[in-house]
């Protein structure tokens, strides 16, 4: 599994990185966490609103943190 988080680096998008990693540990499953802050690239994704996260590719939330319980019912459900 891989999760992208999405963003330029703005404070709302490092907060929506530091909550999916904590996730990735609490849930102690291998996930690799990549982040995506080149803007076609984002754009690829049909984001144009950070942060975002997406789960191997598919998106999740867009414009918004995510709250810790919505990654860890992402990745173990």
């Amino acid at each position: 599994m891989k999760i992208q988080v999405m963003g330029p680096g703005c404070p709302k998008c490092v907060k929506a990185e530091k909550i999916v990693k904590e996730a990735v540990l609490e849930a102690g499953l291998e996930i690799e966490v990549v982040k995506i802050s080149d803007f076609q690239e984002i754009a690829s994704f049909g984001v144009f609103s950070t942060p975002a996260v997406a789960i191997d590719g598919e998106v999740k939330i867009v414009g918004r943190v995510p709250s810790k319980n919505d990654v860890l019912s992402w990745i173990t459900g």
